[in-house]
């Protein structure tokens, strides 16, 4: 009887290491089919992505180029404007001053200019080419007396 049992017993056990066996095998199975396509895919990807990578730099060098021809061109602008400045400059100053002495000249000779008030209440006045604009006080001035208000 105790053969039986053990028999038995053994049967069980041998039964339940046999399901156990067959379900690793199915596991090991899924787990290399797994691997096989995630190989598959991602050979291609890493293909693509060192493709992409390549392209970049490539980008990169021929932005690279540019920014240097544009920083070779903003030192020739600048070098350029300052041959202009040097050369033109000077003399364009001194042909607007004769203009402008012209003008004056020109503009005493017609209409005599009264001569400026002196003193605290005196209105300054300032001259931009020809033009008088009148100081800031004596705006002030007329926006009170617009409004009704003394001097």
């Amino acid at each position: 009887m105790a053969g039986i049992l053990v028999a038995v017993f053994w049967a069980i056990l041998v039964s339940f290491l046999a399901v156990v066996l067959v379900r690793l095998a199915q596991t090991l199975r899924a787990t290399t089919k797994l691997v096989a396509d995630v190989t598959e895919q991602a050979v291609p990807l890493l293909a693509d992505a060192s493709a992409t990578v390549r392209s970049a730099q490539t980008q990169l060098d021929k932005v690279d180029a540019i920014a240097s021809d544009v920083q070779e061109v903003t030192s020739n602008a600048s070098a350029l404007s300052t041959t202009v400045a040097s050369t033109f400059g000077g003399p364009l100053v001194k042909v607007a001053a004769f203009g402008y002495g012209v003008r004056q000249a020109l503009g005493r000779r017609t209409e005599p200019e009264p001569e400026p008030a002196r003193g605290r209440g005196a209105a300054r006045r300032t001259v931009i080419v020809g033009r008088t604009v009148p100081s800031a006080r004596e705006r002030r001035r007329e926006r009170r007396n617009a409004r009704g208000q003394k001097d």
